[in-house]
């Protein structure tokens, strides 16, 4: 048994991702970035610019594109940085958006993934979109789980 060839493109508006490392529908695109490095600008460039390129062979009424952002741990200027890019943009139409800051409760930010990642399920599934997952910050996720597991112990 071998699995079926991805052929459904998703646009994200990054030259170097679109070009050398096509992101494909149900396809996951790790983002490593090293302290100090643009990470949440390319995490907002690709919000704000992803797209399900249309396919003139299949004609789907009714399946639109949204984005689930999620951020984990995030200081309140990144947050309001997220929100005003999405909201100038546009983007914030076709989104929604979680937001963990770094001042609330570690156990929060470990719910945030399974909240975006259930909230994007919905509307595949039950609504028929097509949908991107954008989490940033898994550092803080993962920070956070070690914070609980030590406490536990």
């Amino acid at each position: 048994y071998s699995r079926e060839y991805p052929e459904e493109f998703i646009e994200t508006g990054v030259s170097a991702i679109d070009g050398m490392n096509t992101l494909v529908r149900g396809q996951k695109l790790p983002i490593f970035s090293s302290s100090g490095q643009p990470h949440s600008e390319l995490a907002m460039q690709i919000a704000r610019q992803a797209s399900v390129p249309e396919e003139e062979e299949e004609d789907e009424e009714g399946s639109e594109f949204a984005v689930i952002f999620g951020a984990m741990g995030i200081t309140q200027e990144e947050a309001n940085e997220f929100m005003e890019d999405f909201e100038r943009t546009g983007a914030l139409e076709r989104s929604v958006v979680f937001m963990n800051l770094a001042d609330d409760p570690a156990v929060e930010r470990t719910v945030t993934p399974r909240m975006v990642l259930t909230t994007a399920e919905y509307l595949a599934f039950e609504k028929d979109y097509h949908v991107l997952v954008i989490l940033t910050d898994m550092t803080n996720y993962c920070e956070a789980l070690r914070e609980i597991g030590a406490a536990r112990e």
